[in-house]
């Protein structure tokens, strides 16, 4: 049987497959450049796979593309789906189609006088000397205003003309619009109306009607109007995309990742939980590793072709409420996820008087300019300039045919002609290997700035945490990231070019389910939370087969100073001092400061169940050499680094053992990635085939 983790990214779709087939790696085993096949010791094997996320010429979609290639079929043949046991992965569909604005046309009813709520939100100006300020524009396309209303009390103040919303969802029908969200005052608690609008949309037509309560059962009108458009929005293009893998996998298993970082059933997969799908499960493939390897305190440092993601961790993932992405505010938890527009494939231009590193992304068509597609210079080609990638240790999966190298005489030819377009205009004679690291210099500092934000400027010490570094490009500028924040490790795994893919395998089932309190902390409120608990449990159960494995229920609670909109997040407990305490240590930690004369809100609590899953073992690997035996070098290079060239050594990572260790400069060359020790920098190898950079002194 198969087992399939995929990760379809904005330049690259990677794959890793756990099976017990012989004859499908007696099949790969022809391939040894295309595919990494790894033995475990249980008769099993795990494939790690790359390919482009868009080739058009090739294939309709790289994930069912990269099973096909797993298997030895070609496009016109039937997929054996007997053989696949199940399909885990993350989609990057519903992000594109927020950052692009291609979603479905949605219809918005809420209640009569609050129109324009959405558009008026908080009014919060995100640069406050901006003269002219651009709205972000709405998702959607028509607003229907109903005259109903509820108090904060419960009690039906106007109740719904049904035949008068009845015409009006018609005529919006009649306009080819399918999608709603239905948005009413204090229907985070009394949803009786939106229930009835739901039913009428239903008996309508709408094939999509997204309602507040249960998108995001809480208060705040406008986050949770928000939410809810968003669902209504990318929910339809998302179905389309599951049907469509779904109706080439038929009877396979298929999950995917949430943005919480759980792994849901295809059918209960929701655009309100697909936005960080791909790097929900990078934190995870990050954090389940670094445990592996003895690590507590993690920085995950993602860094793809389109952007890269940071995350902190100190013994349990973090998440945020109240989110904004791509211009559209969210409430409902997701993981704390940091993301920059740098990445691998980050264009680089000269306008004029400073270098300029993104947000524009080459992508991965056309891509950098080494990819052989006519795309600009990017952080790749900065790479390829400096010595640190080499075209005959990288995949030939470029150019129109998808079978060239890298061009590295392009980048080249490309950088000289900047460096003299720069010194015409500046008289500032650089090399064009300068021209490079400067490029480079400028996209670590943007990267290093992303880190300070989720850990220095929320009160931990960054130099006490291990950087875990992932993604196509990680391993190029690990040490640099690591040297600017004064971290004193890197951890590095063998998948660590594709730990979002690897990330889906490790994960579990996760539900969540959340409720609003809004009332002051007291051991009175006890027994009311406890049955808010009990309520939002069985909830969450709903969705996990519990049969198949063991549950984890995890309670929370969030709390807030009185007067103040910064909740954090406790352990529910029966002690209101323990929580207390919880509260007053975590906002010591963050804001420095604790208010003992102030009570506390709980804003809400929430319960997720965990559904543990079977994931994958790590081979360990034995040492053949002797201690003092050092491992070989294939050649050696030159790579410029700290304003001058080095003779470096290159190693293929299969050919390192337990033990061995490598002072920088090296380069350390694996079929999914390149690793860059830098000359202050050494590399150790563990059993379980880890690599830990340590900074020297």
């Amino acid at each position: 049987m198969l087992k399939v983790f995929a990760d379809r990214g904005g330049t690259f779709t990677d794959i890793v497959a756990v099976t017990n087939n012989q004859a499908i790696i007696d099949g790969l085993s022809k391939h040894p450049k295309r595919f990494l096949i790894v033995p475990l010791s249980n008769h099993q094997w795990i494939i790690v796979y790359k390919l482009l996320s868009e080739n058009p010429e090739q294939y309709q979609d790289a994930a069912i593309q990269g099973i096909r290639d797993i298997i030895g079929i070609t496009n016109n043949e039937p997929i054996p789906t007997e053989a696949i046991e199940v399909l885990k992965m993350g989609t990057t569909v519903a992000t594109n189609a927020l950052l692009e604005r291609k979603g479905d046309r949605v219809v918005l009813l809420i209640t009569k006088g609050f129109k324009d709520a959405l558009r008026i939100g908080y009014q919060n100006r995100p640069n406050i000397f901006a003269r002219h300020i651009v709205l972000p524009t709405m998702l959607y396309e028509q607003v229907i205003e109903i005259d109903e209303r509820y108090d904060a009390k419960g009690n039906e103040l106007i109740p719904i003309n049904i035949e008068q919303v009845k015409s009006d969802l018609q005529a919006v029908y009649h306009t080819g619009i399918r999608s709603g969200a239905i948005v009413f005052m204090h229907s985070d608690r009394y949803p009786n109306h939106e229930q009835q609008i739901a039913q009428l949309a239903q008996e309508i037509g709408f094939t999509q009607i997204s309602v507040s309560h249960q998108v995001s059962p809480l208060m705040k009108l406008v986050s949770r109007g928000d939410t809810t458009v968003v669902d209504a929005y990318l929910t339809p293009i998302l179905r389309r995309y599951v049907n469509q893998v779904a109706s080439q996998l038929p009877e396979v298993k298929l999950m995917f990742m949430k943005s919480d970082g759980g792994l849901v059933a295809a059918e209960q997969f929701q655009g309100k939980d697909s936005i960080l799908s791909g790097p929900a499960g990078g934190i995870v493939g990050a954090v389940q590793t670094s445990k592996r390897a003895g690590f507590e305190l993690v920085i995950t440092f993602d860094m793809g072709g389109t952007s890269t993601d940071v995350a902190h961790f100190k013994g349990e993932y973090e998440r945020q409420l109240d989110s904004e992405i791509a211009g559209a505010r969210m409430r409902v938890p997701v993981l704390a996820i940091n993301t920059i527009a740098a990445g691998g494939g980050s264009v680089l231009f000269f306008d004029g008087s400073s270098y300029r590193v993104g947000p524009k992304s080459a992508g991965s068509n056309p891509g950098p300019a080494c990819y052989r597609r006519g795309g600009p210079l990017a952080v790749t080609d900065a790479n390829v300039m400096l010595g640190k990638i080499h075209p005959q240790y990288f995949p030939s999966v470029f150019g129109i045919d998808g079978n060239s190298p890298l061009d590295k005489d392009t980048v080249i030819q490309q950088f000289t002609q900047l460096a003299q377009d720069i010194q015409a205009i500046t008289l500032n004679h650089s090399t064009p290997e300068e021209v490079a690291a400067g490029f480079i210099a400028i996209a670590v500092e943007n990267m290093a700035n992303a880190i300070k934000k989720i850990s220095l400027q929320r009160g931990y010490d960054v130099t006490q945490y291990v950087l875990c570094c992932f993604g196509g490009a990680g391993g190029q500028v690990a040490c640099l990231i690591a040297d600017t924040l004064g971290m004193k490790t890197i951890f590095l795994h063998p998948y660590a070019g594709v730990l979002s893919a690897y990330g889906m395998g490790l994960a579990d089932v996760r539900a969540i389910r959340e409720g609003g309190v809004e009332q002051p902390l007291s051991q009175g409120l006890i027994p009311q939370l406890q049955q808010l608990m009990e309520y939002l449990e069985t909830q969450a159960r709903s969705e996990i087969d519990e049969a198949l494995s063991q549950v984890e229920i995890v309670r929370k609670i969030n709390l807030k100073y009185e007067g103040t909109n910064s909740p954090m997040s406790v352990n529910f407990a029966d002690n209101v001092v323990m929580m207390r305490q919880e509260f007053e240590t975590e906002h010591q930690s963050r804001y420095g400061f604790i208010q003992l004369e102030k009570s506390l809100i709980v804003e809400s609590a929430s319960v997720e169940v965990i559904q543990k899953m079977d994931t994958p073992e790590e081979a360990l690997i034995t040492r053949t050499r002797f201690l003092d035996e050092a491992p070989v070098c294939v050649e050696t290079v030159r790579m410029f680094s700290h304003n001058k060239w080095h003779d470096t050594p290159i190693y293929r990572r299969e050919d390192l053992q337990p033990e061995d260790s490598i002072n920088g400069p090296a380069i350390i060359v694996e079929k999914i990635g390149t690793i860059v020790v830098e000359p202050n920098w050494n590399a150790r190898l563990t059993e379980r085939n880890h690599l830990i950079l340590k900074r020297k002194g």
